[in-house]
């Protein structure tokens, strides 16, 4: 299969592209082609600019673009940022899948759990209707709805709803570990918020297997069956680091130094991959204590 890939270089991307080499042709979005060939291998063709892509030889697309939501503080202009570095490349891409005239069968879209918002310690599906109205609400929903343009008969849309990826280097992890290895790592606020999380190695299996199977579309979550609270991953983390965990951030402490941002860390989501489950995916990380030890 010819597979369309934007986003490839961010953490997903790194570790997803050795798997799709295996056995089909990519192409890459990239600002700097030559550097997306160091880094991820010179079997790739790399483009920058959807002009440079005849989608009507595209069989799968794969959508991952976007500016990190947590590098830098919520100003008006940053969220601009932000939603333009997703939803643009978004609706170029559906635009392109609908002139086809033999469009790629898969989109494979990102969006994050975001979606639902805060939800307290409700256990939530990708049957929630009751999305809590905020940034994160309103980011995703225009982020989804700017891919579902390109569904059709032909074309399957799969909205890849990612909770916090945990990776050897980079990512969530990589920004907690320095507090965690020096003893000054521990729950943020309450520590009761939700946190749905997912193994890098998963994540890469999962967008294989929706890929292979072509029955699933719309929305996905891409999280492990067992969300935990945030004190219970922190306690997690620590021991598997042979820490402690006793210091707390308290929360206006974060609203200080975040702004509106630290609501991302302050609130959260206890998130269930219930279509995945149902389409027989078997995850390799379902408890946070495997995942852990496998990682640091």
């Amino acid at each position: 299969m010819h597979i369309f890939f934007t986003g490839a270089t961010g953490l997903i991307g790194r570790h997803l592209c050795p798997f799709l080499l295996h056995h089909h042709d990519v192409t890459v979005l990239s600002r700097n082609p030559t550097k997306a060939k160091v880094l991820l291998g010179h079997q790739i063709n790399a483009v920058d600019s959807l002009e440079d892509v005849d989608f009507n030889t595209v069989d799968v697309v794969i959508n991952l673009a976007g500016e990190p939501i947590v590098n830098k503080r919520w100003s008006d202009k940053q969220k601009t940022v932000i939603r333009d570095s997703r939803i643009i490349v978004t609706q170029a891409i559906s635009d392109a899948i609908k002139q086809c005239h033999t469009p790629p069968h898969t989109f494979i879209s990102g969006s994050a759990i975001g979606y639902y918002g805060r939800q307290g310690d409700t256990l939530v599906d990708e049957n929630n209707t009751e999305p809590h109205d905020e940034f994160s609400h309103q980011l995703c929903k225009d982020w989804e709805q700017a891919a579902l343009k390109a569904e059709s008969d032909e074309t399957r849309v799969c909205l890849l709803r990612t909770g916090i990826v945990l990776a050897k280097k980079g990512g969530a992890l990589g920004k907690m570990l320095p507090a965690f290895k020096l003893c000054v790592g521990g729950p943020i606020g309450s520590g009761e918020q939700g946190m749905s999380w997912i193994h890098i190695d998963d994540m890469v299996q999962l967008i294989l297997f929706l890929i292979r199977n072509k029955e699933i579309s719309g929305a996905v979550n891409a999280t492990a069956p067992e969300p935990l609270s945030n004190k219970q991953f922190s306690q997690s983390l620590a021991k598997a680091l042979s820490r402690p965990a006793f210091m707390s951030m308290p929360a206006g402490v974060l609203n200080i130094l975040m702004g509106e941002m630290a609501d991302l860390l302050t609130t959260g989501q206890y998130v269930v991959p219930k279509k995945a489950l149902d389409h027989n995916y078997r995850f390799h990380f379902t408890k946070i204590d495997a995942a852990l030890e496998s990682l640091v």
